[in-house]
């Protein structure tokens, strides 16, 4: 894990040094939250907060960090060396890895001298924006199979080795069985899949040797790939015929479309295998399947047990990023020995960020189904079967009432001091805590906003005076 300070912006660092040379290090709160759900989804799936985490609790500059800033003729000997004594002396709240989260909403908060939380910003949005991505896109490919059973394989068209790495880590969070990148699987406790590509095939005499001889290797895992040649006239026939073999023998086995109409194709040859008496042979399909492809196959009960996914989970397929952003909340003001809220300003109302220190308060109704996310500010509560009255986050005139039965504060302090304020979990362990999050709290959401298609937009408000104090922002502003 990378745990040097100079994986930042170079921006970060000379800004730094100007709050160093002008004495400007007061206290100060950043947030973390993106702008929009990618895929056009209704949800994304918060990952990769704990392995910025680990990060943030380790990382400093060596002498070779300071070698190489000092080679750039830019950083005075006096700042170089407060850089040297660098670590994070500030706390970090942040929501469970694997929650389900919405457009707007502090995925992590940062408390922090001005430097410190300045030179954490490429850091935060490079662990955060890449892993979320990437489990919002496997969860909904998870929920277009119907939950069944995903192997990701993404490792060879993954952005390099620490794209894949990532890829992997998020791709389980979201809803992946297992992966193929065997590296993950021992860093991380993933479960890893595989069985055979077209050249063991193309490597022997024949397509029936090919097959009797993986299933002599690993007669307990065998899944025949049988679109080498011609999937009905010879993959299935040769499967069928090695799996009487294996039957004679009490084992089982699979097969694997990887091209053609794989509706068609699933059809024919789950209709071939079970002629055969192979009614428990299980049927797994791959060749760059998107969720839209799934959900188009689940739909018509296509006869399909298990999805290999590669290209479009790992990437992010038509989404080359997660739109998070890193922005000043609150600052210290000595005048008044308090902190005062700071608010961003923009021609595009999107942009316009929600000022003070904040957190997230999740409302479940009398059935334990969320109805609403509401941003308030720090010292407020939401408590529930009490009634308040929300207001859009953008637009003042959109507001709704609501009782809570339940109310849930999302936003937790994890690091304190610099330092985690709990015992860090395994990274097999966080992850299955992780991926038992995001499957929680899927379950508390309508099926309306998980729809791969025109989900239903889950209200994300903000409370009565946070509303206020936004308004008076802009209020101020205008004059």
């Amino acid at each position: 894990m990378e745990t040097s300070a100079l994986f930042t912006d170079f921006y970060e660092l000379t800004m730094a040094q100007g709050y160093w040379k002008e004495n400007m290090n007061d206290k100060v709160v950043f947030d973390m939250f993106f702008r929009k759900n990618p895929f056009n989804g209704g949800f994304s799936i918060l990952a990769g907060n704990e392995t910025l985490m680990d990060v943030i609790t380790q990382f400093h500059f060596s002498q070779d960090d300071i070698d190489f800033l000092s080679e750039q003729k830019i950083f005075e000997k006096g700042f170089l060396d407060y850089l040297k004594d660098f670590h994070f002396t500030g706390d970090l709240y942040t929501m469970d890895e694997g929650s389900v989260v919405f457009p707007q909403e502090p995925l992590v908060r940062i408390h922090a001298n001005l430097i410190e939380a300045q030179i954490l910003e490429g850091l935060v949005l490079n662990h955060i924006n890449f892993q979320s991505l990437i489990a919002s896109k496997t969860a909904r490919i998870y929920l277009a199979s119907k939950k069944a059973p995903i192997m990701e394989f993404g490792l060879r068209r993954a952005q390099g080795p620490d794209g894949a790495m990532s890829a992997s880590r998020a791709a389980f969070i979201g809803g992946a069985a297992g992966t193929s990148n065997t590296l993950a699987g021992k860093a991380f406790g993933i479960p890893v899949m595989g069985t055979m590509a077209h050249s063991w095939i193309m490597s022997h005499n024949s397509e029936l040797e090919a097959f009797r001889q993986y299933a002599k290797i690993y007669p307990e895992n065998t899944v025949f790939l049988i679109d080498t040649y011609d999937t009905l006239h010879s993959g299935i026939q040769n499967a069928i015929t090695v799996g009487k073999e294996l039957a004679e023998k009490g084992q089982s086995f699979g097969v694997r479309l990887d091209s053609g109409d794989i509706s068609y194709l699933s059809r024919e040859v789950r209709k071939l295998l079970d002629q055969a008496g192979f009614k428990n042979a299980k049927i797994s399909v791959s060749n760059e399947l998107t969720e839209e492809i799934i959900s188009t196959l689940t739909a018509s009960n296509a006869p399909i047990d298990s999805w290999g996914v590669g290209t479009n989970m790992v990437t992010g397929g038509t989404e080359s990023s997660f739109t998070g952003v890193y922005k000043l909340a609150a600052r210290f003001n000595a005048q008044s020995n308090m902190m005062q809220p700071t608010m961003k300003f923009s021609e595009n109302p999107a942009k316009m960020t929600n000022p003070g220190v904040k957190n997230v308060w999740r409302l479940y109704d009398e059935n334990g189904m969320a109805g609403a996310d509401i941003l308030a500010l720090e010292n407020e509560e939401i408590l529930s079967g009490k009634e308040y009255r929300y207001y859009h986050t953008m637009v003042d005139y959109r507001q709704f009432v609501f009782t809570a039965s339940r109310v849930e504060p999302l936003l937790k302090k994890r690091i304190e001091n610099g330092k985690r304020t709990r015992p860090r979990e395994s990274d097999s362990n966080q992850l299955k805590l992780s991926r038992a999050t995001m499957e929680r709290q899927l379950k508390s959401f309508d099926e309306s906003y998980q729809r791969i298609l025109n989900p239903h937009i889950y209200k994300v408000s903000l409370s009565e005076n946070l509303k206020d104090l936004k308004k008076l922002f802009i209020e101020a502003n205008i004059r």
